[in-house]
């Protein structure tokens, strides 16, 4: 991606912010970016495509997070909550360190029209991701019987949504907020992250 078309992508961001998802305005993105709006168009077709973009810049940084995280399967054995722990708190900081891109990242979500652009995006790049998830699912296959978009809108939409509350001053930066909004997302998720024992055959 080229310095122009990224300075628009983070300008549109911090428009978001500012003005809202509906508010922002091409202009508004233009005067942040220190560039003409004509020249926004010959990077982007519209706004609404503008807007995906971002999503989809952001969404790969995140996912980024978990290709530079040593994950040892062996732990999730010896300290589940603390394997689950390992994972979740770089992702926490990311937004955390990210204002623009977190409230642009909630408000995205939010909006009406996600459902209908998530029907159909292309998520393979967080086959990382997804790796991870398989392994827990392995050991613990008490997590197969969790509704999947439930438990992720839980987990990881729930983070992103404390985060923006940080980044908005409504909640401290510090580790106890860190430990608390842990605790609050993964209360239940303890008792699913329990091996299956094998059956053993009753002695005739």
């Amino acid at each position: 991606m080229d310095d122009t078309k990224t300075r628009i992508i983070f300008a549109t961001m911090k428009a978001v912010r500012q003005y809202g998802l509906e508010g922002v305005r091409i202009q508004n993105v233009s005067d942040l970016a220190g560039i003409s709006p004509g020249a926004i168009y010959r990077h982007f077709d519209s706004k609404d495509q503008l807007i995906v973009e971002c999503f989809t810049y952001v969404d790969k940084k995140a996912e980024e997070i978990f290709e530079h995280l040593r994950f040892n399967p062996l732990t999730m054995v010896i300290d589940p909550m603390g394997a689950v722990k390992s994972l979740w708190l770089p992702y926490f900081r990311f937004w955390v360190s990210h204002p623009d891109e977190t409230v642009f990242y909630h408000r995205f979500r939010d909006s009406a029209f996600f459902p209908e652009y998530d029907r159909s995006r292309d998520v393979s790049y967080f086959h990382t991701f997804i790796g991870m998830v398989h392994a827990f699912q392995k050991v613990f296959p008490s997590l197969k019987r969790i509704n999947q978009d439930l438990l992720w809108l839980h987990v990881l939409t729930s983070t992103v949504m404390y985060a923006k509350y940080v980044v908005e001053g409504i909640l401290p930066n510090n580790q106890e907020t860190e430990e608390t909004v842990f605790q609050l997302l993964t209360t239940g998720l303890s008792g699913y992250l329990k091996p299956e024992k094998s059956k053993k055959r009753k002695k005739e």
